[in-house]
């Protein structure tokens, strides 16, 4: 007798399954039989389309935190120049670190195999906030260049401060996320130095 239900799209069905037990129940209680349970459909269809949990694990960050990275630092670069650069790294923080990123950033610092498996691609920090710091680290360079940052401004450093500094904010599943009020407060603790004196 057939077990569980045929599925459509298997991969993003067992992604959002993935996605709901790791919001709702947290790192520890990610497993393949929790994920196939919850899409409802047999555990074999996990294996028939990954080579193992680590392998959908990875390939689940790939789809979640990546995509989610990608698009707030394409968003933060264009608006490079504009705004004010306290308000461009608040609002790109805030979307940085969403429910999602957050639940995904603690699976990869639970789970050894998984890290070391994104490490092929991210040899260096934690995967997905790696590249969030990059990405803060251009747009700064950007500003730098634009004049709206310093000469001397160590991009470098405060785009891991930034994102070490807003990932302690975030990083409290059990209670209320921070504020952007908070996230912006942060900011410009951090970046008040490196940006020009007003007028």
């Amino acid at each position: 007798m057939p077990t569980g239900v045929a599925l459509r799209d298997a991969r993003q069905q067992l992604f959002d399954a993935a996605e709901r037990v790791l919001l709702r129940d947290g790192p520890h209680a990610l497993t393949s039989r929790a994920v196939t349970a919850e899409a409802g459909c047999a555990k074999g269809v996990l294996h028939r389309h990954f080579a193992d949990f680590d392998a959908f694990l990875a390939a689940l960050v790939a789809d979640r935190a990546a995509a989610r990275v990608e698009a707030a630092a394409t968003a933060l670069r264009d608006r490079a120049g504009t705004g004010t650069v306290e308000d461009n790294l608040a609002d790109a923080l805030v979307g940085f670190f969403g429910p999602v990123t957050v639940a995904l950033v603690a699976l990869i610092t639970f789970r050894d195999d998984l890290r070391a498996r994104l490490r092929a691609d991210t040899p260096r920090g934690i995967p997905v906030l790696t590249e969030a710091t990059t990405a803060l680290a251009a747009y700064l360079a950007a500003e730098r260049a634009g004049g709206r940052v310093v000469p001397g401004a160590a991009v470098d450093v405060l785009a891991p401060t930034l994102i070490g500094a807003a990932h302690l904010l975030y990083a409290d599943r059990t209670g209320a996320p921070p504020t952007p009020a908070d996230v912006h407060r942060t900011v410009t603790t951090v970046v008040t130095g490196a940006l020009p004196a007003a007028p």
